[in-house]
């Protein structure tokens, strides 16, 4: 409890200035956390991160992450995506000079992992640095997240008898998850009708069913992508998706849930 503690002091001493700042330091710090994010996934599948499948993979989840505003040099109507699909073709491409070495199966975890991890971190920088309310409208998803695994958890702990998917994750239940799901939606309106009103930034809808029904859509949406990282975790047969973080595990470990939120957001149209 004490090393998870620590952990979690330093690592907000270093998240929160970021977060505040925004503009290039949270694009700088999305960028490290998707590189890092894809070699958890290689430590995870037993695979050498100092080799020529790694490299490419880095470029691609690194150009993934990346602001949009980084890439103009590019063609006109050429995004990060069709950048990203060239490096895609070069890991398929990669199978005839390895021999298949490196093979289908490989090339396939390796590119879903730098479009999972990629994109999820790009929109982490990029709702931070939307024109309006870019701060507000991130801290709003965190929060939703963070309710929800809470109340998951403690909802859980007290009330739960109806496991969720034991075979994926044992110990979390119905309950638990109905619980996060209606804690959420309480801070949800408390956050529109204090912090939200108070600011005056037009992100979060002031529509209270609205936001009810978003927030409901985006805590379920956290707590797949944390079944999803378990399901993962489970194959692979480790507890942790790295020891980054001591106590805690590794970056996936604690950004499973907005992995899945932070595009989502972008998806609803917030930016």
């Amino acid at each position: 409890m004490k090393t998870r503690i620590i952990t979690a002091i330093v690592a907000l001493a270093i998240f929160i200035p970021i977060l505040i700042a925004g503009g290039l330091w949270i694009d700088l710090a999305a960028s490290v956390l998707s590189v890092i994010g894809l070699s958890e996934v290689y430590i995870m599948r037993k695979r050498i991160i100092v080799s020529m499948d790694f490299l490419i993979a880095a470029i691609g989840v690194l150009l993934l992450s990346l602001p949009e505003k980084a890439l103009t040099w590019l063609p006109h109507d050429f995004s990060r995506f069709d950048l990203a699909y060239v490096f895609v073709a070069l890991l398929l491409v990669l199978m005839v000079f390895t021999k298949n070495n490196f093979n289908f199966e490989d090339a396939g975890v390796t590119i879903l992992s730098m479009f999972y991890i990629g994109n999820g971190f790009h929109y982490l920088a990029a709702i931070r640095n939307s024109d309006s309310g870019g701060l507000s409208l991130l801290l709003f998803g965190m929060i939703i997240v963070w309710v929800t695994d809470s109340g998951a958890y403690f909802v859980g702990r007290k009330f739960g008898k109806h496991k969720l998917y034991p075979a994926i994750s044992p110990n979390k239940t119905w309950e638990g998850s109905l619980g996060g799901v209606i804690l959420a939606v309480v801070f949800a309106l408390i956050y529109m009708f204090g912090f939200q009103q108070y600011q005056n930034i037009p992100t979060i809808p002031q529509n209270t069913l609205l936001l009810i029904v978003i927030t409901i859509v985006l805590s379920v949406a956290g707590q797949l992508g944390d079944l999803v990282e378990s399901a993962y975790k489970r194959y692979y047969g480790v507890k942790d998706s790295g020891k980054i973080l001591p106590g805690h595990g590794g970056i996936l470990d604690r950004f499973d849930s907005m992995l899945f939120v932070l595009p989502l957001i972008h998806s609803l149209g917030f930016i």
